[in-house]
């Protein structure tokens, strides 16, 4: 395939060519699940970290800031967490440029190797009343590392993903990436559960609580293996061939001046979903315990039971997005957020242990549906040439200003209110902000990625795009659109 879409109708440099067969990739289905599997272990690793340091958060606060007691210690628990997410940004935009010049395979294989070794390195440093302040200094240098590598990986992974998939399956295949999400989080809760019923909380704060940062090692080495065995993806290899390098300079700034009403509408998605997301996965343990009193290895048994269930939830909502479409799925989900936020608080205060998880089972179907249509979704909000590190800005700004800070942000806001339904209150505002611009965003499902031809399973799918296809090129004109700006600035600049 030759994603040469300069020369397709309504382009500017109109041509007369049309969209011919050559033109369509026919995806390998075999090669699509193996980058699914790839990229979905590396989002593990990710999330095992971020998963087993939210379930040791009150123990990482007595062990790094023991100078500190009462709540402070969990505050600045949760700070260094949020702290991390301020340089998700640079590392996006490095990985990003990266990833759009070199390749996607090439950098989602540097982003792993990087968490792998910061994460082993969280369970080496000596602790607070060994090493006095450099504790939490040594600890917080590995979160800059952890923080600058993530930059690169979940963006990378969401469009190396995106750009293997025939269009059809797009939505199901890219689910598969947060079910890596979770299983990363059951992973860390399972072995921080398994070690405080069987080391005691004693053992556990002593030495114990580091024995889940050594685990990252192995997983990143298989993670490794498996991601340098990958193929790039189809689409990368088609604009490569046909690359301008002139069209390589300043390529952040041509993003934020002429790709900007998508980089808004792309943070308000990744806001609401990390918002909510964050909010169930990584700071409800420590609300149930610290908030509402529940005995720590039951808040997190309960937690790891909701996210098993999960698993296939966020698959069949990936299903039934390629048929349905992600944007009424997505619209679903956050009606519901709003409407049942407050019952489902309500039912987790209540102190019984069926109610506390019927009402934890209806915020996870909620997440569900941001988790199984985000992967697919906002990689389309991008052209081919630029989708990385778009998508890298986009989602690692979003995400540093909005869904990292929000167990630091919940836990201030709750010492301070002295309310316990603020994080009800706090994800039906994003909600409603995120309900507002869906309205703006167009639906993608089964259309061709922007910037690239059709891909397809089967071949007898290509007669039917032949006989449609401007339906199959719906983003042209968008395409002509940018072009023209960025011709009449570079007249400009050079007058």
């Amino acid at each position: 395939m030759v994603d040469n879409v300069e020369k397709w109708p309504g382009s500017r440099k109109k041509s007369k060519r049309r969209l011919k067969k050559d033109d369509i990739t026919i995806v390998d289905t075999d090669a699509a699940k193996k980058a699914v599997i790839a990229t979905a272990l590396g989002n593990t690793m990710e999330w095992f970290d971020f998963g087993i340091y939210s379930y040791l958060a009150v123990t990482i606060g007595k062990v790094f800031f023991s100078g500190v007691t009462g709540p402070l210690q969990i505050v600045y628990s949760f700070a260094t967490f949020a702290v991390a997410f301020i340089v998700r940004p640079l590392g996006g935009m490095f990985f990003g440029m990266l990833g759009d010049k070199l390749g996607r395979k090439k950098i989602l294989t540097i982003t792993l190797v990087l968490m792998s070794l910061a994460t082993l390195c969280i369970g080496l440093i000596p602790s607070y009343a060994k090493i006095g302040n450099l504790a939490p200094i040594l600890l917080l240098l590995a979160r800059l590392v952890q923080g600058f590598s993530a930059g690169g990986e979940y963006s990378g992974a969401m469009t190396f993903i995106a750009e293997s998939s025939p269009d059809k399956k797009r939505g199901f295949l890219s689910s598969g990436l947060e079910v890596g999400t979770l299983v990363g989080y059951i992973a860390g809760s399972a072995v921080v559960t398994l070690l405080s019923f069987l080391l005691g909380p004693d053992k556990m704060l002593d030495w114990g609580w580091r024995i889940p940062f050594f685990i990252a090692a192995p997983i990143g080495l298989i993670g490794l293996y498996l991601r340098n065995n990958l193929e790039e993806t189809p689409v990368f290899e088609a604009m490569n061939e046909e690359k301008n390098k002139e069209n390589e300079k300043g390529l952040i700034k041509k993003v934020f001046v002429f790709h900007w009403p998508q980089l808004l509408k792309g943070m308000v998605l990744v806001l609401f979903f990390n918002v909510v997301d964050y909010m169930l996965l990584s700071y409800m343990p420590s609300y149930l315990n610290v908030v509402l009193g529940y005995e720590e290895t039951k808040g997190l048994l309960l937690i790891l039971i909701v996210m098993f269930i999960m698993i296939p939830i966020v698959l069949l909502m990936g299903y039934f997005s390629d048929r349905i479409g992600n944007k009424r799925i997505i619209l679903g989900g956050l009606i519901g957020v709003i409407l049942l936020s407050i019952p489902s608080f309500k039912m987790i205060e209540s102190g019984s242990n069926l109610t506390v998880f019927l009402g934890l089972m209806i915020l996870a179907i909620l997440l569900a549906t941001f988790e199984a249509t985000m992967p697919s979704m906002l990689p389309s909000l991008f052209f081919t040439q630029v989708r990385y590190v778009a998508l890298a800005i986009t989602f690692n700004i979003s995400v540093s200003l909005f869904g990292g800070t929000t167990p630091l942000v919940l836990a201030w806001l709750i010492k301070v209110t002295d309310n316990k339904m603020v994080p009800a209150y706090y994800i039906m505002a994003a909600c409603l902000i995120g309900l507002v611009t869906m309205f703006f965003v167009k639906e993608t499902t089964g259309k061709a990625l922007r910037g690239s031809a059709p891909a397809v399973e089967e071949k007898h799918e290509i007669a039917e795009i032949l006989e449609n296809p401007h339906e199959a090129i719906w983003w042209k004109e968008e395409k002509v659109n940018i072009e023209e700006k960025m011709a009449e600035s570079e007249n400009e600049n050079e007058k």
